[in-house]
């Protein structure tokens, strides 16, 4: 579960300005956290396909954000995925 502690030191660390909390940068970011985060939970519970609904809500939901991101800055789209490490 996200903290409200981990949460800030997310938005703090991809924000683009100080106050900055719902650029897309910074929501990807907390999607990406949260989406690796229920990962561990359905190894443990493999039958939970309530969950596993919303975690694909998210999954689309970044991939929206990132499909934004990419076609209007692709120099901020590559340090992005870079720093989160979403592709190899």
């Amino acid at each position: 579960m996200l903290s409200v502690e981990q949460k800030a030191q997310i938005v703090k660390d991809y924000q683009r300005t100080e106050g900055d909390t719902g650029s897309s940068e910074v929501q990807i970011a907390l999607l990406t956290f949260r989406i690796n985060d229920l990962t561990g939970h359905f190894k443990a519970n493999p039958k939970d396909h309530h969950s596993r609904r919303g975690l694909l809500k998210m999954v689309s939901s970044r991939r929206r954000l990132l499909a934004y991101i990419r076609r209007t800055k692709p120099d901020t789209y590559r340090e992005l995925i870079g720093r989160l490490g979403l592709r190899k």
